[in-house]
C-alpha cells in the first residue's frame, strides 16, 4: 500500500496524519499528535475517527532541542514501519502558513523552492520557521522521497485589490505589503465539502468561521474567497488565544515611545500576550475561560463574540448579502455557547439559531424558517493536504 504522511508542526508541537494513496481520495489511517516536543513530550496514535489507541512519552532526555522534530518525525516514521510493514511512504505533504504572491498552488520543494520560502518569513514569524524546519527534518530522514507544499494562503490569491490592498504609497504595495488571508487549506476543505454536500450548500454568498486559538473569517462567492479577515500576517482581524487582532497601529507607536518596546518586544506582544489570554489575565483556551466565574473571563468571550459577529457584518458587506454561515475550526465546532452568542448579535441578518440543534452540534443548527443557513462542518486540513499531495503525484 502506497501512503502518504502529512506534516503540520508548530513551535512545540507537531501533528502527522497518514494516509492510503490507493483510492481517487485519499483515506486516513491513523492520525499522530505529539505535544509539549521541547519539554516531555507526549505522543499519541488514533484512529482515523480520532479514538486514541495508543499514548506515551518517548524518551528524548538525550536529544538536544534543535533536534526534537526530526526526532518527533523519526518515531512517527519508525511506528508506521512496524505496523505497516507491507507499505511504504511514498510522499509527505506539509503544511506551510505562507506563500506569499509566488504559490497559488500546491508544489514539489525543491532548494530553490526553499530560498522562497525562507524569506517569507518576516511575513509569518510564528509559524513558518518551524513548517520549514519540518521540511528540512523529512529531508533528512527520507532524502528520496517528494515533499509538497500545500499554503495558506492560497485559496486567498485572487481576491479584488480594493480588499487586498492598503491605504499605503503604492511602492509598499508593490513589493508586497498587502493583505494574504490565512487558514485556506481549512476554508478550501469546507468549500468541497459544502459542493459534496450540494443542494444549495455549495451557495452563491457564505461566509466560513474558522474559530480557535487561531481564528479568522472568509467571504466565499461562487466557490472563490473575495474577501478575509486576516491580512497582511496571521495577527490582523479578531482577537484570538494571544494575538491582538485588528487595532490601532497609533498604539504600537504609543507603547514604543512610551514604554520603549523594541521590535521584539512589540512582536511579543502582539503574538503571544495579547487577545484572549491578555484580556482575560487567566487563559488563551477558551474552555478554560468558559469554565472561570471571574469577570475578566466573560469580558474576554464577550470581546470575541462581539468582534466575530462584527466582522461577519463586514463580509456580508464584501458579499452583498449573506446565504449560509458555517462554523468550523476547535472553537467554532465545538463550543455551542460561543456560536449562540455571535448568532444572537446577528438576527437582523435573517440568522434564526435552533436552540436543540446547536447544542447537540448537529449539521445545520439553524430554524427551518430562517433566511439564513447555518452550518457546523468540522474542518480536516490534513486531508486537504493529503489530497493535494496526491494531486501533484498524479501531475508529476
Amino acid at each position: 500500500m502506497s501512503l502518504i504522511l502529512t506534516v503540520n508542526g508548530g513551535s512545540s508541537s507537531l501533528k502527522c496524519a497518514l494516509f492510503s494513496r490507493n483510492a481517487s481520495t485519499p483515506e486516513c489511517l491513523y492520525q499522530f499528535k505529539l505535544g509539549n516536543i521541547l519539554n516531555t513530550p507526549v505522543m499519541k496514535v488514533l484512529s482515523s475517527d480520532g479514538k486514541v489507541l495508543e499514548q506515551f512519552e518517548p524518551d528524548m532526555a538525550a536529544i538536544d532541542i534543535d533536534s526534537r522534530h526530526q526526532a518527533c518525525l523519526d518515531r512517527v516514521i519508525q511506528w508506521v514501519r512496524k505496523q505497516l510493514p507491507d507499505s511504504q511512504i511514498c510522499a509527505f505533504g506539509h503544511r506551510v502558513v505562507h506563500g506569499g504572491e509566488a504559490f497559488s498552488e500546491p508544489v514539489v520543494i525543491t532548494k530553490k523552492i526553499m530560498k522562497k520560502l525562507e524569506e517569507l518569513i518576516p511575513l509569518a514569524p510564528l509559524h513558518q520557521p518551524y513548517n520549514l524546519k519540518l521540511i528540512r527534518a523529512c529531508q533528512q530522514l527520507e532524502p528520496e522521497l517528494p515533499q509538497i507544499a500545500c499554503f495558506d494562503t492560497m485559496f486567498h490569491i485572487g481576491q479584488p485589490k480594493v480588499e487586498r490592498h492598503y491605504a499605503i504609497p503604492r511602492q509598499y504595495t508593490e513589493a508586497g505589503v498587502h493583505k494574504y488571508g490565512f487558514h485556506g487549506l481549512s476554508y478550501e476543505y469546507i468549500q468541497r465539502t459544502l459542493e459534496k454536500i450540494g443542494q444549495g450548500a455549495e451557495s452563491d454568498k457564505t461566509v466560513i468561521c474558522h474559530l480557535g486559538a487561531g481564528a479568522s473569517m472568509c467571504a466565499v462567492k461562487q466557490g472563490k474567497s473575495i474577501a478575509s479577515s486576516m491580512g497582511f500576517t496571521a495577527v490582523d482581524g479578531l482577537p484570538m488565544g494571544s494575538r491582538t487582532g485588528n487595532i490601532d497601529p497609533g498604539v504600537l507607536l504609543y507603547l514604543q515611545r512610551h514604554y520603549q518596546m523594541d521590535t521584539d518586544q512589540l512582536e511579543n506582544f502582539l503574538y503571544k500576550e495579547s487577545g484572549w489570554l491578555g484580556v482575560s489575565g487567566i487563559s488563551s483556551d477558551m474552555m478554560e475561560l468558559e469554565q472561570s466565574d471571574k469577570p475578566e473571563a466573560e469580558e474576554a468571550i464577550a470581546m470575541f463574540a462581539y468582534r466575530a459577529a462584527l466582522e461577519i457584518g463586514r463580509l456580508t458587506a464584501a458579499l452583498q448579502g449573506l446565504d449560509q454561515l458555517v462554523f468550523t475550526g476547535g472553537v467554532g465546532e465545538n463550543d455551542s455557547a460561543l456560536r449562540k452568542r455571535i448568532c444572537d448579535q446577528l438576527e437582523w441578518l435573517g440568522i434564526k439559531l435552533n436552540k436543540s440543534a446547536n447544542k447537540e452540534g448537529e449539521a445545520i443548527i439553524s430554524k427551518a424558517s430562517a433566511q439564513v443557513v447555518v452550518r457546523v462542518i468540522p474542518t480536516n486540513e490534513e486531508a486537504m493536504i493529503a489530497l493535494h499531495a496526491m494531486e501533484v503525484l498524479a501531475a508529476g
